[in-house]
């Protein structure tokens, strides 16, 4: 059974940064791509940033291109969202995503989810 744990979330101003991290157990870390997705409460859930198996791959939202950055550190089975440029719009509770598919996770179709942290910008 894969758990994702996220952490990082919290409080920042508009213009300011976080780094969100996702620690996965339970399977083999290298053998999933990863994802974030994000939702504010009463509308859908958004894609926000993919990662392939390899790390060669990473996909955004439109949104958010240019200002986020995913990245995998498979030694310690942590994924990373640097968050950078923030805006109020931005706010919104985080979930991490695994997934042995890229395109599963970015059609928002992954197997595995986290609980969620709570990213809120301050205009």
């Amino acid at each position: 059974q894969v758990q994702l744990v996220e952490s990082g979330g919290g409080l920042v101003q508009a213009g300011g940064s976080l780094r969100l991290s996702c620690a996965m157990s339970g399977r083999t870390f290298r053998g999933h791509a990863l994802g974030w997705f994000r939702q504010v409460p009463g509308k859908d859930r958004e894609f926000v940033a993919a990662i392939s198996i390899t790390g060669e791959g990473t996909w955004y939202a439109d949104n958010v291109k240019g200002r986020f950055t995913i990245s995998r550190d498979n030694a310690k089975s942590l994924v990373y969202l640097q968050m950078s440029s923030l805006k109020p719009e931005d706010t919104a509770n985080y979930y991490c995503t695994a997934d042995h598919s890229s395109k599963d996770i970015r059609d928002g179709r992954a197997s595995y989810w986290g609980k969620g942290t709570l990213v809120t910008i301050s205009s």
